[in-house]
């Protein structure tokens, strides 16, 4: 039988605890379970970090495998041990009380600090009434703070399964306006559109008036609607861009329909080669790609 995302994290957080730290959880989610009041659930909570630390959570070999089993896509990379005990509080506290849960999710966010709001954003894939949480973590994505964003935004089914394609582009948007990178975000891809690439080539040109930098990884989302003044752009960029911009503009005019495209890219022809042999691609240069 498939492990639910539950159980995977009580093994893993037994697995790492001490003992004290192991007792002292368990009995906090017994109690819960027998007697649930919110008032236990915000101390619980809040004790976390001190009773149990807040290293990173360890993940052994088949790990990850068994999480995307359990929950299609999830990826607990970069958890500490106060997330993965955060999480699973909530996710067996989901439907006590008398509250629904998308309404407690959105009052714990807003009482939140910092450890405490990454570690629920973190959970999202994972929690009942996927819908019904998506304007709670629009909140997390408008968020200044890029880890609170990268939260959300990073490493997650959520967005890409959750998020309409209004929030989907200002989600994109709004990790170049912090600096965040573009290829964590699962299903950049696939969700990639025509109204995303012309905010994105509109963002560009505001950069460029500002005598400032645009990130390579923005022209992924460009490319495959590329056309007309698009094209232009990415010509521009691929004739006098930095070597990381012009790998970017490469990949972008490839993936362009437009045989304006096509014809730009002759302009770089080791740039065309290493793309047509894919010893270039986003993940590349990126430096990563996608958890």
């Amino acid at each position: 039988m498939t492990a639910t995302p539950a159980t995977l994290l009580q093994r893993w957080l037994e697995r790492q605890l001490d003992d004290v730290a192991r007792t002292w959880l368990a009995g906090r989610r017994d109690e819960l379970q027998a007697a649930y009041t919110d008032r236990a659930l915000h101390i619980t909570l809040g004790m976390i970090p001190r009773r149990l630390g807040k290293a990173d959570l360890a993940l052994a070999a088949g790990d990850l495998d068994a999480a995307r089993h359990a929950r299609e896509h999830w990826d607990p990379r970069g958890w500490s041990v106060a997330d993965a005990a955060r999480v699973l509080v909530l996710v067996e506290t989901a439907g006590a009380g008398n509250q629904p849960f998308p309404a407690r999710f959105a009052d714990l966010c807003r009482t939140a600090e910092v450890g405490e709001l990454i570690a629920f954003y973190r959970g999202l894939p994972l929690y009942p009434e996927p819908p019904a949480l998506e304007a709670q973590a629009a909140e997390g994505v408008r968020s200044n703070m890029r880890a609170v964003f990268e939260a959300v935004a990073h490493a997650s089914p959520y967005p890409r399964e959750v998020f309409s394609q209004e929030r989907w582009n200002q989600m994109v948007l709004k990790a170049l306006f912090v600096g965040s990178r573009l290829a964590p975000i699962q299903g950049l891809d696939a969700r990639a559109n025509p109204e995303l690439a012309a905010i994105l080539c509109d963002y560009a040109h505001e950069r460029w008036a500002a005598g400032r930098a645009v990130s390579p990884e923005l022209w992924r989302c460009v490319g495959p609607f590329a056309e007309g003044p698009m094209v232009a752009d990415l010509a521009k960029v691929l004739d006098g861009g930095s070597e990381a911009e012009r790998q970017a503009a490469a990949l972008a005019l490839a993936a362009s329909p437009s045989a304006d495209a096509a014809r730009a890219l002759q302009a770089a022809p080791d740039l065309r080669r290493k793309v047509n042999e894919g010893a270039l691609d986003w993940d590349a240069l990126a430096g990563g790609g996608e958890p």
